[in-house]
């Protein structure tokens, strides 16, 4: 049966600002448990206020290894002024632009998780350049252009280890929806047709892929 997480956990994830629904929080929690098991780090590339990083902090803490999220804070595209993804109570009041990272920390506090989370501050291909160690666990999640998804999965797809997962939200193969799923889809695609990687679940949008070869 799938590692869940206790009560207290799921409502501090329930109760964060964000957008993964239920059942894929659930199926991220399972998948990081398991990709805990192998010792080594699990990694998020996209925050936003950390409702998912509850998740993996959990499952971190249980294994006695480490939740890395990595987000520049200052939201992705649809999360922008204008669009319906939008919350104006992200959006820095003195310079007027979005900073999440105040949200985050609270949020963290809140799940009483701070201490089994390193939070990388800055721009995905950026970090990516210099990282140099194997993952457990990427959770891709971030930005929903081909630029920004393709470059999440060139950067840090690399460095999952053998037997480690892969997972990616926002998977959308319905061409309406262009603007909010595609570009992860395509990297699922592109994960797939790699060799690198073979699907083990799937619930909601949510993908998960186990690395299982060497290809890329």
């Amino acid at each position: 049966m799938p590692a869940a997480p206790e009560p207290e956990i799921l409502a501090a994830f329930e109760a964060a600002k964000g957008f993964m629904p239920g059942d894929e929080g659930l199926a991220l929690y399972a998948a990081a448990v398991e990709a805990a098991g192998l010792g080594l780090p699990l990694l998020e590339v996209g925050t936003y206020c950390g409702r998912s990083t509850i998740l993996l902090a959990d499952a971190a803490r249980r294994a006695g290894v480490t939740a890395l999220t990595l987000d520049h804070h200052r939201g992705s595209e649809e999360q922008q002024p204008g669009w319906d993804y939008h919350d104006p109570e992200t959006v820095d009041p003195e310079i007027g632009l979005m900073d999440t990272l105040p949200a985050f920390r609270r949020t963290l506090h809140r799940a009483g998780l701070e201490e089994h989370v390193v939070a990388l501050v800055g721009r995905s291909p950026q970090i990516a350049a210099f990282w140099n160690s194997p993952l457990g666990l990427v959770f891709v999640d971030g930005g929903h252009t081909d630029e920004h998804a393709g470059s999440d999965y060139e950067g840090w797809a690399p460095h999952v280890a053998e037997g480690g997962l892969l997972v990616i939200h926002d998977v959308f193969p319905d061409p309406v929806d262009e603007f909010t799923g595609q570009a992860p889809y395509r990297v699922y695609l592109r994960a797939l047709k790699s060799g690198a990687f073979t699907e083990i679940s799937d619930t909601g949008s949510l993908r998960v892929l186990r690395r299982t070869g060497t290809g890329f």
